[in-house]
């Protein structure tokens, strides 16, 4: 595969086959100073009126999370992204999704704002009438009116179109007439407005606004949960619950579109949340490390110890890199299509849907990344971190459920392969000519130089390679496998998992050239150390996967060439991590918090 330059925005997907021009990718450094500014305002809302009341949330007190969102809402921060003729401030995705990320850290509210903001308000946002718009926006952008999501069931989960809420159209014509239940609703307890999801005639999916005071609309018990404690989880129940014809949300047999919609919006934003927490908790762990004294010296001075700190703020740099990066495309396309005459939810719903693939690779990889940094966050406290006494055993049962959070880690792995096959045979994605090239070059002499001495060729040419690596191991398992593929969800994940990879690891080099470029090589000292560092452990485990999956479904001379393929694509040169990880994490000791 030939590197090729678009000077056009990638669409979707299309990090797979091209190369993204650095100057072109928007960073964490971009920032302008009212994104920043805004930023630092959602962070000190959680620090002086969230964290100091964490217990109290915990313990479900009444009216308290309602309460915070309010003064929220006061402050603009649960209306940032609405528009302003609906009472919004009209901000970019960008700055909506900075905001999610500084209230990540506030546990069990950041869940209850996610949920008001996204799923219990984008539907009708974006799929509302304009009456219900002009009824319901106003008040959720301010916290006056709260909202929620009805789409599980206790039998349908990931599968949600198996749902089996029933709604009937009333005999004079007024009222569908709903009955069944729904479980795992976020805010349920005090939301005033519910987005539902039943079907019209036992097969149209169908959305409906439902109003908390809806006759025949009941509440079951708060839920005892893992984590997230403070965060209202209730069953709602329908028996013959009256709701009028107006409160259709979109079209009849349409709410899949909404549901999935949705979803990928939100994907990415809770990856934001997860970064939010992953790094308070970094930051709490390494002032532990630097205060904890064993053996006479701060445990912060021990090379075990320093491991696991670095590998934290490895993790959440470059998913934070990832995500910024996608952000700006997502941001980009919305602005593309709103010039081109598309209303504003047609907009961003179409940019969401163009990056849904890379949507999904954010939800897995921030996600995953926050479970690793409260994991090692808990082993660093020792017997304290397993005491409530210390915050970190709260981030670590809160963190828990963002990977069963819209739509489970391994549904999204799996979305990931799917979405960008299924592009490629709708002709939106041409995969075929560079797997075919990918297998081409198997067949010569393999390069075993280069002429480019540019700074940090090597590990561009490393990530081009992890890119053949994917098309081989999917260009082979489609040829080989063909309808049987869909079946085969361990290869299909083996390849995802490659391609989460090679984004992060792509996404983190091209923030690091970038910086370089504006700031110079001696001042990205420590950024170069995270991208080494993770790109040379990245190789690994894209060779394991990729390995998996090959002799999965291949055998004989065929295996062993592509074997072969594999070990070339994924050679990396030698890098003392062991050294890399402890000037990071000198640095973070140093500065006493997350500070990358």
């Amino acid at each position: 595969m030939e590197a090729t330059v678009d000077k056009s925005t990638l669409k979707g997907a299309e990090f797979l086959i091209k190369e993204s021009p650095v100057h072109e990718v928007f960073t964490p450094e971009d920032f302008n100073e009212e994104q920043k500014m805004i930023k630092e305002m959602a962070e000190q809302f959680v620090a002086k009126e969230v964290t100091p009341v964490l217990d109290r949330i915990d313990k479900l007190e009444e009216g308290l999370m309602p309460s915070l969102l309010e003064k929220a809402g006061e402050q603009g921060l649960l209306g940032a992204a609405f528009p302003e003729e609906y009472g919004g401030l009209g901000k970019d995705f960008i700055t909506a999704t900075l905001i999610n990320e500084a209230l990540g850290a506030g546990h069990s509210f950041s869940v209850a704002m996610a949920a008001h903001t996204g799923i219990g308000s984008l539907p009708i946002l974006y799929f509302g009438t304009e009456a219900q718009k002009q009824k319901y926006i106003p008040l959720l952008g301010t916290g006056q009116m709260k909202g929620a999501y009805a789409l599980t069931e206790p039998n349908s989960g990931s599968d949600a179109l198996s749902a089996k809420t029933t709604a009937k159209l009333s005999a004079d014509g007024k009222y569908y007439i709903l009955n069944g239940q729904k479980c795992w609703i976020t805010n349920s307890g005090f939301a005033d407005v519910f987005t539902v999801f039943a079907k019209i005639d036992g097969d149209k999916f169908t959305a409906f606004i439902v109003d908390k005071d809806t006759p025949g609309f009941t509440l079951g018990a708060e839920e005892h949960k893992m984590g997230i404690k403070g965060s209202s989880t209730r069953q709602i129940y329908f028996q013959d619950a009256q709701v009028p014809v107006e409160n259709v949300l979109g079209e009849i047999g349409k709410g899949h579109l909404i549901a999935f919609n949705i979803l990928n919006i939100g994907r990415l934003k809770l990856c934001a949340a997860a970064l939010g927490g992953a790094k308070q908790t970094a930051t709490i762990t390494i002032a532990y490390a630097n205060t904890r004294e064993q053996f006479k010296q701060p445990i912060g001075n021990f090379g075990a110890i320093k491991h696991k700190l670095a590998e934290m703020a490895i993790r959440i740099w470059v998913n934070e890199s990832a995500l910024y990066r996608t952000a700006q495309l997502i941001d980009e396309k919305e602005k593309e299509l709103l010039a081109a005459g598309k209303p504003f939810n047609e907009a961003l719903l179409g940019a969401a849907e163009e990056y849904a693939v890379e949507c999904a690779i954010l939800k897995v990889g921030g996600s995953e990344a926050l479970d690793y940094v409260v994991d090692e966050g808990v082993q660093i406290h020792g017997g304290n971190g397993f005491s409530d006494e210390y915050v970190i055993s709260k981030a670590y049962r809160d963190s828990r459920i963002n990977r069963i959070f819209e739509g489970t880690n391994e549904i999204n792995r799996l979305l990931t392969l799917d979405m960008t096959l299924k592009r490629a045979m709708k002709g939106r994605l041409d995969l075929m000519n560079p797997a075919m090239n990918v297998m081409k070059e198997l067949m010569s002499i393999p390069d075993f130089g280069s002429d480019d001495e540019t700074p940090y060729s090597a590990e561009k040419k490393q990530i081009l390679n992890l890119k053949k690596a994917i098309l081989l191991v999917a260009g082979a398992a489609a040829q080989k496998l063909m309808a049987k593929l869909e079946g085969e969800q361990e290869i299909l994940m083996n390849i995802a998992d490659m391609a989460i990879e090679t984004f992060l690891a792509e996404s983190a080099l091209l923030r690091l050239l970038k910086r370089i470029e504006i700031e110079g090589e001696a001042s990205n000292a420590l950024q170069a150390d995270i991208v080494k560092t993770y790109l040379y452990d990245a190789a690994d485990r894209i060779n394991k996967y990729a390995k998996d999956a090959i002799n999965s479904f291949a055998e004989g001379d065929e295996q062993r060439m592509m074997l072969l393929g594999i070990k070339r694509f994924t050679k990396a040169a030698a890098v003392n991590t062991k050294d890399a990880r402890r000037r990071i994490a000198d640095k973070l000791l140093a500065d006493n918090k997350y500070s990358l």
